[in-house]
């Protein structure tokens, strides 16, 4: 007795699809990872539910019959149609991750925030602040802004800005210091980071008759900017990162000597996995946004 009017498991269908399209047992088993005893009982099990020999067995030789091949050929197009379906649900896929320094996201794309939401509602965007490189593979992270000479390799880049570094202070600062030629910084607290174009790099450029002076070094670009905003000396900011407090008037820009960068701006994914519709608008976005601020 068998049950013609039950519903076979997806999965006894997905194995016989397999199977015949492999030409046998032995062949659907390694595609799958199952044995060929396990693709030969599910496949007997569909025969059993449906009440249909599928298979003509003659010894190790499997040979469709021809109702069998009808319903190859018609999983076949059903399985072609659920994986373009997975596919696009995929594609359409709304959120984000996305990987920048704690500088960039701070001073940077917070700002810009409500531009990006205003531009994209649609899209969940999840901003992970690091200074570390992140590992593509295994922090679910899609996309990164980086800020570096050039990107490793195996990644899909795209180059986003280039700056120059300029000494920035806040006008009360530049105004009581009485900042008004290079070497007027001989007297004035100079605030060190960690980014390559440092201050004996720019007194060079200037021009200045002495080094330097020492000063307290900050790591991390969005703190310097803080303790600049506060009147707490001078810093060599990036361009990039000043822009808005300048024009702003809350940072002055005392001098006219710069130094070109030597790092830049990158949008980065890893190669490999397929782009969703989002991640592609968010790349355009940033593509934008650089550009306006050049």
């Amino acid at each position: 007795m068998h049950t013609a009017h039950a519903k076979p498991p997806l999965r006894s269908l997905q194995v016989f699809e397999a199977a015949a399209r492999c030409g046998g047992f032995t062949a659907a088993g390694k595609e799958l990872g199952i044995t060929q005893s396990g693709v030969s009982r599910q496949v007997s099990d569909l025969e059993a539910t449906l009440g249909i020999q599928l298979f003509v067995r003659r010894g190790a030789k499997l040979t469709l019959t021809p109702t069998g091949a009808q319903l190859a050929r018609n999983l076949a197009d059903a399985f072609g149609h659920m994986w373009s379906a997975v596919a696009e649900a995929r594609q359409s896929e709304q959120v984000v991750t996305l990987s920048m320094l704690p500088s960039v996201a701070t001073r940077w794309f917070a700002p810009r925030l409500g531009q990006f939401m205003a531009s994209h509602p649609e899209i969940d965007l999840r901003i992970t602040a690091s200074r570390h490189l992140v590992d593509f593979a295994t922090e679910g992270v899609d996309a990164a802004i980086r800020y570096s000479p050039r990107p490793g390799a195996n990644l899909e880049v795209v180059k986003l800005a280039t700056e120059t570094v300029v000494p920035v202070c806040s006008p009360e600062y530049a105004r009581e210091t009485g900042l008004l030629k290079p070497d007027d910084l001989e007297t004035a607290t100079l605030l060190y980071g960690d980014i390559p174009e440092n201050w004996p790099a720019w007194f060079t450029a200037a021009g200045c008759s002495r080094p330097p002076p020492a000063g307290p070094r900050l790591g991390d670009d969005a703190a310097i900017l803080q303790a600049v905003r506060d009147h707490q000396g001078v810093a060599l900011g990036r361009s990039l990162l000043v822009a808005d407090d300048v024009a702003a008037g809350r940072l002055v820009i005392p001098f006219t000597v710069w130094l070109e960068a030597s790092h830049a701006y990158w949008f980065v994914r890893p190669k490999g996995p397929a782009t969703t519709k989002a991640i592609d608008a968010v790349r355009k976005w940033f593509v934008e946004q650089f550009k306006g601020a050049t």
